[in-house]
């Protein structure tokens, strides 16, 4: 049986970015501001919902999974009564407004994917299977300290790219279809199974459970859990590197939808053909092609853990 006494939380998990000027510090990252607003998973980067204890811990404690139906069963407390909640990967798409439907991939080829790391500058080990953070120039470490923090399924960790964070990098780098739903509605899952379960994704939760039942009693003085959404004092530490990572000292120049409002997938079929962007000039190409030879490639795919097994 599971004992709510086990539950984590990390302040830090699931949080939101923010865009605003005002803050001291966002002049550095300013460049990529621009591409951040445009993104197609605004709701998920940025809405600060109110997130509530009780309710965060009632749904994991009652979280049940169907394997054979693929829904996650759980319940709310309303004026004392249990209420079922069911969760899908379908409602998980309608309440974030992801841009997704079940036909998206969450799998790209390795090479496309690392071609498109290389081309935003990063000067880490190529054949390691996660990248780190702190081995990208500032405007792409907010971008992807922002998808990590927001979209992650860990507590912890975030310096680190799992290899379906660089999907979802990828994905909105060179606008392409991507099955943000699936990714989440999986780690959901196995939450339930694990012998550690957090309240994973409570922002996300609380946002499916006031879907559902919009008249949760919610008391802000006493039950509000706090999340801790981007600020000024985020943007100093992104702002800075470690000694044993120093800012990358290649320049490099925006590409993709980064560059473009009007930029569209080149081939969204076959994912291999994305070098032969327009904007790839002979010495940039000749240089990413003379890195991508250093490395070898360790899988066809990068797969979520689900499609693996």
């Amino acid at each position: 049986m599971f004992q709510a006494s086990i539950v984590e939380f990390d302040p830090s998990h699931n949080i939101c970015c923010v865009y605003d000027e005002k803050l001291p510090k966002m002049v550095v990252f300013k460049d990529i501001l621009e591409f951040m607003k445009r993104l197609p998973i605004q709701k998920a980067l940025t809405n600060q919902h109110s997130v509530f204890r009780s309710h965060i811990a009632h749904f994991w404690k009652n979280a049940t999974y169907d394997e054979e139906s693929d829904v996650i069963t759980s319940s709310v407390s309303l004026d004392g009564e249990d209420k079922t909640i069911i969760i899908t990967e379908q409602l998980v798409r309608e309440v974030l407004d992801f841009p997704d439907d079940e036909n998206s991939p969450t799998s790209f080829p390795e090479r496309m994917i690392k071609g498109c790391m290389l081309r935003m500058g990063y000067s880490g080990p190529l054949n390691n299977a996660n990248y780190l953070k702190a081995c990208f120039t500032k405007p792409y470490k907010f971008f992807i300290h922002s998808v990590v923090h927001a979209l992650s399924h860990r507590k912890g960790g975030y310096d680190v790219m799992k290899d379906y964070h660089m999907c979802m990098v990828t994905a909105l780098v060179l606008k392409k279809k991507y099955n943000f739903s699936r990714i989440v509605f999986h780690y959901m899952k196995e939450n339930i199974t694990s012998k550690s379960r957090t309240w994973m994704y409570p922002r996300f939760v609380q946002m499916m459970l006031d879907h559902a039942y919009p008249d949760l009693v919610k008391e802000e003085d006493n039950d509000l859990l706090v999340l801790n959404h981007m600020d000024n004092e985020t943007l100093i530490r992104l702002s800075k590197y470690h000694k044993h990572w120093p800012e990358p000292k290649t320049k490099t120049e925006f590409f993709g939808f980064i560059k473009s409002a009007n930029y569209e997938d080149l081939d969204p079929v076959n994912h291999l053909k994305w070098r032969n962007d327009e904007e790839m000039k002979e010495k940039s190409a000749a240089d990413e092609l003379t890195k991508l030879a250093e490395f070898k490639e360790t899988r066809n795919e990068w797969f979520t853990k689900e499609e693996k097994k």
